[in-house]
């Protein structure tokens, strides 16, 4: 699977994955030949969906409805929980997940068909929830931003979560829907050492223009909070206070955390990524990952995969929670809670400029 770290990607390479019927395995066979390049590059291709609105029944998720205008994200975060999903277009969800992405070209119409529905009722909706909205590639295809336009059109409250400073070429969207209460935004951190994010997520922002993004979007009054997501034992967990306090110094005021999930494909990711940037620390992470896992790998079950159990979990959630009491941080929950009563249909348009 590996050749070892690539610059400026967060997997070594493609594994195996769930679906796949052959595989191909290379072996030295004494005859001497030249052997293929990873593909580093990143290459897009375009899809026509059938829905935009996606839907989950989860408990532990603060939303039920989302928009995810990307399968795929060149941020490569080694750690992502949304790798897996590239397995169902028979993509890898190595190196193929942040290298070989599909832009979602009709989201906007078909959100604008969905909204029009009888019967739709009106929720805010997630937009990121599964990969990030604004990786590089959304320069480019702008699928984010015609989104934004659609809701803001209809007036519908959305949530957005990303690691990137591109949402900031939206602002004049965002601003006019803050002055609605229409949008709320959470900028995701793992850590302030620019050493470890650039090997722990390559092509996200990084540190410091995350924080500069926190500033720029309480500057023009949009509600703006952060989520320390993952906490991963002896690799960021020790971060976790100072995460809290930067973003609250920024202009924060709500904040969350998830422990590190490794479902399918991801533990022989992440277990990998370890055994190449952390040899000497490797087993005693995935020890207390297995401690905070009733003693595997991966916890799915619903109201402990985001959290874990255990004494480190525990102590995880204890530390949290004496943070942001502290630092004052989810006091304005009311305050910022997105309003659904301005919904209008798409019958009913009005144009708020």
């Amino acid at each position: 699977m590996s050749g070892g770290p690539i610059i400026g990607r967060g997997a070594s390479g493609n594994l195996h994955h769930r679906f796949e019927r052959i595989h191909i395995e290379a072996v030295d066979d004494g005859w001497w030949q030249d052997e293929a390049p990873a593909s580093r590059a990143t290459e897009v291709r375009q899809e026509h969906s059938r829905t935009a609105i996606s839907r989950n029944q989860s408990p532990d998720m603060p939303f039920s409805s989302s928009l995810n205008p990307y399968r795929g994200c060149e941020h490569g975060c080694i750690y992502c929980f949304a790798r897996p999903s590239h397995a169902y277009w028979d993509l890898s969800p190595g190196l193929d997940f942040e290298t070989r992405l599909i832009a979602r070209t009709n989201m906007a119409a078909l959100l604008a068909e969905e909204l029009a529905r009888p019967g739709y009722v009106c929720e805010p909706l997630a937009l990121g929830a599964n990969t990030d909205p604004y990786q590089p590639i959304e320069r480019q295809h702008q699928l984010s931003r015609q989104l934004l336009k659609v809701l803001l059109q209809h007036r519908h409250p959305l949530t957005i979560t990303t690691r990137s400073a591109l949402i900031l070429r939206d602002l004049d969207l965002l601003t006019e829907l803050a002055r609605h209460r229409l949008v709320r935004v959470i900028i995701s951190f793992t850590t302030l050492e620019p050493g470890l994010k650039r090997i722990m997520e390559p092509r996200a922002a990084s540190p410091g223009t995350r924080l500069r993004v926190i500033r720029s979007l309480r500057a023009a009054e949009i509600p703006v909070g952060i989520i320390t997501a993952p906490m991963i034992p002896m690799i960021n967990d020790m971060e976790l206070e100072r995460l809290l306090k930067a973003g609250f110094e920024a202009g924060a005021t709500s904040a969350g955390y998830t422990l590190l999930r490794l479902p399918l494909e991801v533990r022989p990711l992440f277990e990998q990524w370890l055994s190449e940037h952390f040899p000497e620390r490797a087993e005693h992470v995935m020890s207390l990952i297995r401690q905070s896992r009733g003693g595997r790998e991966y916890d799915n079950r619903f109201g402990h995969r985001l959290r874990g159990e255990g004494p480190f979990a525990d102590l995880l959630a204890q530390r949290f929670r004496l943070a942001i009491r502290r630092l004052g941080l989810n006091r304005r929950r009311e305050e910022e809670r997105l309003d659904t009563t301005r919904f209008a249909p798409p019958h009913q348009q009005i144009d708020l400029f």
